[in-house]
């Protein structure tokens, strides 16, 4: 203590505990230059708050302004010194072993991002195959890439805001996909994004699966909205929400959806996107809607727009099964196969979907803006996935009101955010959206939402 201070010192643990002096040098530059510093204080009080039930990232650095943190030198590597470090993070004393791990795999990829990916000149971000390389450099430098596995990667998508009941219903699901030997990669927050990996913990302890895998993909504008639950034991870090997006569907096998709110509707409408892409018409990716009987009324609007908008092809890249976890973990195996063969007869990796073509309006980082916002085009005269592209940038623009600082702060600034477009679109997007606020599926429950948003038919 000092100066009314709490100041810790924590050494590295599982991550960056093996350095030479020039990457120490590295480390401290550029933790403390050219704006990563800020970037790195968000993240790292993210993954210290684990456990919080705000999601309101304003809301959460507010409460912890006094919180510093900085990379200090050591002869035998680093240390990080933390001023003001949120309570919850230490037992007696010592920092929880969890979330020191993920302190440190913070450092490690917001560092790398800035020193290798984007400063380096090695990657032209703006071509599609410049960003799917950085997407696999960070993949790998985090080691998530494992070459000697089969597929056996479910990623599962949902909501942080669920009842409870479907938060269970997303454990017995993760039990049933442990059972069967798969390991679990979510957006690593709470709610949906928890509780497959509570359950698949379960079930590879009973199967005595002793290197179990629970990935957590985030990135720097949500973490401190749905810190790293404490059941990840690997997390990564994207420098944004596209970025994240192509990790999920390049290092995944398969997909399960949970319940959610528009952050689910966001990441759907990415792979929808992609899926309907003529040139990845032929290939296997399991995707599976699933939910406890009180949720079907949720996948049935969720169907419903998605036939509106999109149409039957692609309502036909999807299965809805409502409360049947062990059929739901029968089929994801049964496609798990599937993409084995596939890839396995094209030569493509089992751990990085390189085959997979996404196009660059899928890639390109979306500003959510008014303006941006204004201008998406929301009309059914072209091609099915290039309208998926700009429908998931509009739901991605409502996440950014709902919890990102600078949307907030643009909200706050400028009025609502206007979505504009074809009524045929917009009737039921504004159905779907009153939906999600009906269910308190846009805010943790108990919040009254106030929208940041308003939906105007051309």
């Amino acid at each position: 203590m000092s100066d009314g201070k709490h100041i810790v010192r924590i050494a590295p643990y599982g991550h960056l505990d093996t350095l030479s002096q020039q990457e120490v040098s590295d480390l401290v530059h550029t933790s403390e230059s050219g704006g990563c510093y800020e970037i790195f204080r968000r993240c790292a009080l993210a993954v210290l708050n684990v456990g919080s039930t705000l999601d309101d990232t304003r809301e959460v650095l507010q409460r912890f302004h006094d919180f510093d943190i900085r990379v200090v030198p050591e002869e035998r590597g680093i240390e990080l010194e933390l001023v003001n470090a949120p309570s919850s993070a230490f037992v007696d004393g010592e920092m929880i072993l969890g979330i020191r791990e993920h302190l440190f795999a913070v450092l490690r990829d917001i560092v790398y991002v800035r020193s290798e990916i984007e400063n380096s000149g090695r990657f032209h971000l703006d071509q599609a195959s410049g960003t799917t390389n950085a997407v696999f450099h960070i993949l790998r430098n985090a080691q998530v890439l494992q070459p000697q596995r089969r597929p056996d990667l479910v990623v599962c998508w949902g909501g942080h805001s669920i009842s409870r009941l479907e938060y269970e219903y997303t454990k017995e699901v993760g039990h049933e996909l442990g059972l069967r030997g798969l390991n679990i990669c979510t957006g690593c927050g709470p709610g949906a994004m928890k509780g497959p990996m509570k359950g698949a913990t379960i079930s590879h302890a009973k199967q005595r699966v002793h290197d179990g895998r629970y990935i957590g993909i985030s990135e720097p504008g949500i973490i401190a909205a749905e810190s790293p639950n404490p059941i990840v034991n690997e997390l990564v870090i994207l420098p944004d929400i596209e970025k994240r997006l192509e990790a999920f569907v390049r290092a995944g096998h398969g997909i399960v959806v949970f319940p959610g709110g528009v952050g689910t509707a966001e990441e759907i409408l990415y792979l929808l996107g992609i899926l309907l892409h003529p040139d990845n018409a032929e290939i296997p990716f399991p995707l599976i809607f699933s939910g406890p009987k009180s949720s079907e009324n949720y996948f049935h609007q969720i169907h419903h727009f998605i036939g509106q908008s999109l149409g039957f092809a692609a309502q036909q890249k999807y299965k809805i099964i409502i409360d049947d976890p062990a059929l739901v973990a029968r089929e994801m195996l049964n496609g798990m196969e599937a993409v084995r063969q596939y890839r396995h007869a094209n030569g493509d990796a089992f751990y990085f979907n390189w085959i997979l073509h996404i196009d660059e309006e899928f890639q390109q980082p979306f500003e959510p803006t008014h303006a941006n916002m204004a201008r998406l085009q929301l009309h059914r005269e072209q091609p099915s996935h290039s309208l998926a592209a700009n429908l998931r940038r509009a739901f991605s623009g409502i996440v950014a009101g709902n919890v990102k600082e600078e949307g907030i702060r643009a909200i706050e600034e400028q009025g609502l955010f206007e979505i504009r477009g074809e009524r045929e679109i917009m009737e039921p997007l504004d159905e779907l959206l009153r939906a999600f606020v009906e269910q308190q599926r846009m805010k943790l429950p108990g919040k009254v939402y106030e929208p940041c948003y308003r939906v105007i038919n051309d």
